[in-house]
């Protein structure tokens, strides 16, 4: 394949313009220079650049597929024109039918995932595929059921603690904006695989090569059922409501009968579920169970698994109306150039404070252009919120977190249950109980002018809040640690320097944005198992080693790689003593 790197392109090209570019950089002639030359073309990434209002546009790399491609960089001798090859994901083991079936017979080989958010559902799909026929705990409920519990939530208040926006099949994902970008490296085209599983299962083909794809949280929910049907049909089982309370090796090593003994350790799950308390026993456990499980965090500090304190950022939600942010980022006249043809604009922002004791970074963080600010809560007593944004991005409010770095010295003091080492989950609850009483009980909610000044906010002005679920004016001083709330204040008046607008009184600002990213990490190996525990294999955002739903969904396959690796020989091993004892 051909790369055509960075061709400028006009705010609403399409297939003919793309194909008058291939043609004038490849030096083609005419149409039947073109359909005898190129075989096909597709678009392989799309940035928009907006830094000159008056000329926005594309900048688009097209990937050609040519008869004698080589020739054709001979003779356009183009540093912006290369030959690439495709990088085509494969998985490392499929296991044949014969495998599949001894499955059912000795059901330990059978990974067992926790969870069913990013990491959980890209780890099924892959040992799906290859045979392996997992089976999925989920503590939440399938999407449609919990959108309803949700629903509850944000229209009468009452929680639902197994069921919200953490807890359920899709994860926390579920309800965001569905961003998909990363900015990381995508080293062994694992991103790569990530968004085009996503389109497989329904999503725009757009996802596979914009610069920043999102899916909406709308489309999402749609592509989760499409890819647990599909789990589904290919072997894997699936448990919603059934929450992993406790993991122990089982120490009966006895076997089905057949005289092979596994040289893997087994593990035995004990699961709450609608139907009782069960036992479930496996060689391999996937741990995707997401930056709220706090619950689980604290089982497995109980059965010694090695964590760790991490860094994470807590802050605030800063609304404003989607034009305001559209009129600073592409102009005021930007309608009369360009129509509708725009994206509603998004935006990234950065600040390191100067006149605090210490230096702290506040940064901009799941920005959702033409969202809301959604109830994320997970506890009774606590109000966490999070952004949210349909695919089309057209509600009227653009919001940002605007948080600010955490470091474990600052929650040095705080323990979890006596757990010194989940301390950071206790630091974010103290946070959250705070906002819960600003508001009593709602999400508090004030303005910029009265953040400065720390009063309480009387109303609000010139900007109504887009909020799923009940929030009630007040003041936010009292919730947020001194050090995040000045960082906070000196950081706007930068930002509004950037994006005209950004710290105008009226500003709407919510709180509080307490889980960014997990506060705890549980360490593993180099081959991603758990230090003390092979066979157990965190992976994730709730694991440490993820924060978005691309890197998650990434590190999920990974650890499906992990398993089917940890697994083969053994599983194979086990499967031709099973063969020969019928002869026996």
């Amino acid at each position: 394949m051909i790369i055509l790197r960075d061709t400028k392109q006009k705010i609403g090209y399409d297939k003919s313009d793309l194909i008058s570019t291939i043609k004038k950089c490849l030096r083609l002639k005419n149409d039947n220079d073109f359909k005898n030359e190129v075989e096909s073309f597709k678009i392989i990434k799309e940035s928009l650049d907006s830094r000159e209002h008056s000329n926005i546009h594309y900048v688009v790399s097209i990937g050609v597929i040519c008869k004698n491609e080589s020739r054709f960089l001979r003779i356009v001798n183009n540093k912006n024109i290369m030959l690439t090859k495709p990088l085509d994901y494969t998985f490392p083991h499929i296991i044949n039918s014969e495998l599949r079936e001894f499955l059912d017979i000795d059901k330990t080989y059978r990974p067992v995932i926790v969870g069913s958010g990013p990491a959980g559902y890209h780890a099924a799909i892959k040992l799906c595929m290859a045979g392996f026929r997992p089976i999925i705990l989920e503590r939440g409920k399938p999407v449609e059921e919990r959108l309803k519990d949700i629903d509850e939530l944000w229209n009468t208040g009452k929680l639902n603690p197994e069921s919200n926006i953490c807890f359920g099949e899709g994860g926390a994902g579920t309800f965001s904006d569905g961003k998909l970008n990363t900015g990381n490296k995508d080293k062994g085209g694992y991103f790569k695989e990530v968004l085009d599983t996503f389109v497989r299962y329904g999503a725009d083909s757009s996802v596979s090569y914009m610069a920043k794809p999102h899916i909406g949280t709308d489309v999402l929910r749609g592509i989760l059922i499409n890819m647990r049907n599909d789990i589904i049909r290919l072997g894997g089982e699936i448990r919603f409501s059934n929450k992993l309370i406790n993991i122990d090796f089982d120490n009966d090593t006895s076997g089905i009968g057949f005289g092979y003994e596994s040289e893997l350790p087994t593990y035995e799950l004990t699961i709450d579920s609608p139907e009782g308390r069960y036992k479930l026993s496996t060689h391999s456990v996937i741990l995707a169970i997401g930056h709220s499980a706090r619950d689980t965090y604290k089982m497995l500090c109980k059965n010694n698994f090695e964590m760790e304190k991490k860094p994470f950022a807590i802050g605030v939600r800063v609304e404003h109306k989607a034009e305001t942010i559209n009129k600073a980022m592409y102009g005021e006249n930007y309608r009369t150039l360009y129509g509708d043809s725009l994206p509603t604009a998004d935006y990234k922002l950065t600040y390191h404070t100067r006149s605090l004791d210490e230096e702290r970074s506040v940064f901009s963080f799941c920005m959702c252009p033409g969202g809301y600010i959604v109830n994320s809560s997970t506890e009774e007593d606590g109000i966490c919120i999070n952004g949210m944004s349909n695919y089309l991005r057209n509600s009227e409010n653009s919001n940002s977190a605007i948080i600010v770095n955490i470091n474990p010295e600052d929650y040095k003091d705080y323990k979890y249950d006596n757990y010194d080492v989940l301390g950071g989950i206790s630091f974010q609850q103290s946070i959250e109980k705070a906002a819960y009483t600003a508001g009593n009980g709602s999400i508090p909610v004030t303005t910029y002018k009265d953040m400065i000044s720390g009063e309480k906010t009387r109303e609000l002005a010139s900007i109504k809040p887009l909020i799923k679920g009940k929030y009630e004016c007040s003041e936010i001083k009292s919730v947020l640690p001194a050090y995040v709330y000045d960082a906070i204040l000196e950081a706007m008046p930068y930002f509004g320097k950037k994006i005209k607008g950004y710290d105008d009184p009226d500003t709407v600002i919510s709180a509080v944005e307490a889980r960014s990213s997990s506060p705890v990490r549980i360490k593993r190996n180099d081959t991603m198992m758990a230090t003390e525990y092979p066979g157990v294999f965190p992976a994730g955002e709730g694991a440490g080693y993820a924060g978005g739903i691309t890197s998650a969904a990434a590190d999920g396959i990974k650890a499906a790689e992990a398993v089917s690796e940890y697994l083969i020989e053994d599983l194979i091993e086990c499967y031709k003593t099973y063969e020969t004892s019928k002869y026996l």
